[in-house]
């Protein structure tokens, strides 16, 4: 046991490198390598601490005191891109048709959880506390890419705390639960800006992409949300499961800096549009802010155990990607008003996702497990862009549960296959968008250690 330990342990040490989040939009779902294993198809089981997220009315139902602590690794090979940008070809002027192959950098990102529970002795009550990052984002395209004026680098790194309390109605077999979400996060961009005529202050022709500079932006935000659940089990073969997450507002501050690169970069932050020496540059700061309102969910699952060894379990869930409408960044210092009011339209959708696994007890030593889900992209055709160049996705899952008298170690492989995405949003007077096919697949390992006391 102690060697699982300290496999687990050593799996959560991992630092992150550049990653990319593979959920419905960001959100990342597999939060446990039981329920992973499974096609994410748990919240009608929730038979670990693991349920807190997934469901936590689960840890009505667990006895004693019970930690799971694990790790998943998303290892993401290069998204390809084939197709024209409005910066493909040779700015300022000859831009937007010549048809270019790109590819974003390699990316790996290693996100430890951590759930525990403690069920009174003699009471139907139990105490929960997870930890874990539900919405992370990171995605990283070179400096020199024709996505350059859309992304370099951007990131979301959440932190969420979720202290739960639930309660057990014997005469029902029924568990009901009630959480906080308390979501840290913090964001950073940065990117090239380009302009599509000389003068961004007084648009005239000839209209191309002009650069401007490069702009940074960091900044954090601490905001907090409300999560439900319901496990019913009228039969011993069968349970229901319901489960309700909040939306969460992230109101990021911060600072934003703007280095400019070009005499018409020195004119967009009020500085004279030209220059004694040809690479003179400026650097400008400012207050920063902005908002993003992370989804509600809506969780409804059955399990059914048509055999002892044989559980089956079926679940729906919905994704309020609608709350994500705009990206837009305000700036408080009057250099940065040219870029002010420049709202990037995302009018994402709600979704449904469908997930369905099982799991066979070999003995009461090992488990195997296998499962398969399909997601709605809720990104609109007219706003895919390389920040996140989502698609519909098939993902097929394995795993397996090995145990002893103290616990269990449960592993999970999941390969994650996006629909490859046809766009045809280039638009030469934001020079944003693109015209072509974004191609892209995903692995994931996950590893969990979930010991009773």
């Amino acid at each position: 046991m102690r060697k699982w330990l300290w496999c687990v342990l050593l799996l959560c040490a991992l630092p992150g490198l550049r990653g990319v989040c593979h959920g419905a939009g960001f959100k990342v779902s597999e939060q446990g390598a039981k329920a992973m294993g499974m096609g994410n198809a748990f919240a009608a089981q929730a038979d670990d601490p693991s349920a807190l997220y997934f469901n936590p009315a689960g840890i009505a139902f667990l006895p004693g005191i019970q930690v799971n602590l694990g790790a998943l690794g998303i290892m993401v090979p290069q998204t390809e891109f084939q197709g024209t940008t409005p910066l493909s070809g040779t700015p300022p002027l000859d831009t937007g048709t010549a048809v270019v192959t790109e590819r974003s950098r390699r990316d790996v990102v290693i996100a430890p959880n951590f759930y525990a529970s403690y069920t009174l002795e003699g009471l139907p009550l139990s105490f929960g506390l997870g930890i874990n990052a539900i919405y992370p984002l990171s995605k990283s395209w070179d400096d020199s890419s024709v996505f350059r004026n859309q992304v370099q680098i951007a990131s979301i790194k959440p932190i969420n705390f979720q202290p739960t309390v639930a309660y057990r109605f014997d005469a029902l077999n029924l568990g009901v639960a009630a959480g906080i979400d308390i979501t840290y996060a913090q964001v950073s961009l940065q990117r090239s800006l380009y302009s599509p005529a000389i003068d961004p202050t007084a648009p005239v022709p000839p209209f191309g992409a002009y650069e401007l500079g490069s702009l940074g932006l960091d900044g954090t935000a601490t905001d907090l949300g409300y999560n439900l659940g319901f496990l019913w089990k009228p039969r011993r073969a069968l349970s229901f499961g319901l489960a309700y997450r909040s939306k969460i507002t992230l109101d990021i501050r911060g600072e934003a800096n703007f280095l400019a690169t070009t005499p018409t970069g020195l004119g967009a932050i009020g500085l004279a549009d030209s220059a004694l020496f040809p690479y003179t540059r400026a650097r400008a700061s400012s207050d920063a802010s902005t908002s993003i309102t992370l989804p509600d969910t809506l969780d409804f699952a059955v399990a059914w155990r048509p055999t002892e060894r044989l559980t089956l379990e079926f679940d729906a869930t919905r994704t309020g990607w609608s709350s994500f409408e705009r990206l837009e960044f305000h700036f408080d210092s009057p250099e940065f008003a040219s870029f002010n009011h420049q709202p990037e339209l995302r009018n994402w959708r709600d979704v449904w996702s469908y997930k369905f696994g099982g799991q066979y007890e070999v003995n009461p030593r090992l488990a195997l497990r296998a499962g398969y889900s399909f997601d709605d992209s809720p990104v609109p055709d007219h706003t895919v862009d390389p920040l996140l160049p989502d698609a519909d996705r098939h993902s097929f899952s394995v795993g397996a549960g090995i145990a002893n008298t103290l616990g269990t170690l449960d592993l999970a492989y999941m390969w994650v296959h996006f629909v490859d995405r046809t766009v045809h949003n280039q638009d030469m007077a934001t020079l944003r968008g693109a015209n072509g096919v974004f191609r892209s697949d995903a692995y994931l390992l996950a590893a969990n250690l979930n010991l009773k006391f």
